[in-house]
């Protein structure tokens, strides 16, 4: 078996080191030496949460679309492929390297997806562009950490805890979607987005494509029109 190599390292919004490794065509983002947050092989459900947020917003026109972090791109090249020509996709990412990584090492992965016109980066904290915004967004997909029980930020209840799930309401039009990926379920994340006013939906899906794969869930809440 081929032996995995490290292309790359950036340092992690609250410490720690983020890793970008390769073996063969297979490429795999860890936090330290072995905590694996992202594999070219398994974007499955990181697709997922594109495609069923957007699929909420069919027959909208020029929808606006926050993407909270980049990644491996799975889910900003699930939107492009499904939103119209006149959308606009704008990903948030607060790690500057994972986009010079994704025009360099990862180009291979990425292919040209960044040069969509209709695509805008954004570096800095999704949840700082949620805050700043009132109605800006059709759709809010947050594919940040490990969902609403992360693990690289200490500070990840300001996004999925009570305070951070109503500023999305408010940053979001009426008939607006959140979408969120998580790696587990959250019966607690759930109530609070009832809590807040959305109509929620819990989805389980595979991390691969198919039946390969771990079972993540992705969340898709809705904005009521009034």
């Amino acid at each position: 078996m081929l032996p995995w190599i490290e292309l790359a390292a950036a340092t992690a919004p609250e410490g720690g080191v983020l890793r970008l490794l390769r073996r063969g065509d297979e490429f795999s983002i860890r936090l330290g030496s072995g905590n694996e947050l992202m594999n070219s092989r398994l974007g499955g459900s990181e697709e997922a949460l594109a495609t069923l947020a957007l699929d909420r917003l069919a027959g909208r026109a020029a929808p606006v679309v926050l993407i909270g972090g980049l990644g491996m791109g799975f889910t900003l090249r699930a939107a492009q492929a499904v939103a119209p020509p006149d959308a606009r996709l704008i990903v948030s990412e607060i790690v500057p390297e994972l986009v010079d990584w994704a025009s360099g090492p990862m180009q291979p992965v990425f292919g040209d997806c960044l040069a969509d016109p209709r695509v805008e980066i954004r570096q800095g904290d999704v949840g700082d562009e949620i805050r700043a915004s009132a109605g800006a967004y059709d759709a809010i997909l947050l594919d940040v950490d490990n969902g609403p029980d992360g693990l690289t930020r200490d500070d990840n209840d300001a996004l999925y805890g009570e305070g951070g799930v109503r500023a999305a309401r408010r940053a979001l039009r009426p008939g607006g979607v959140l979408a969120v990926w998580s790696a587990h379920p959250d019966a607690g994340f759930t109530k609070r987005l009832s809590r807040a006013g959305f109509a929620a939906e819990t989805h389980a899906v595979r991390a691969g494509h198919g039946k390969r794969g771990a079972r993540h869930t992705i969340w898709t809440a809705r904005r009521p029109q009034g």
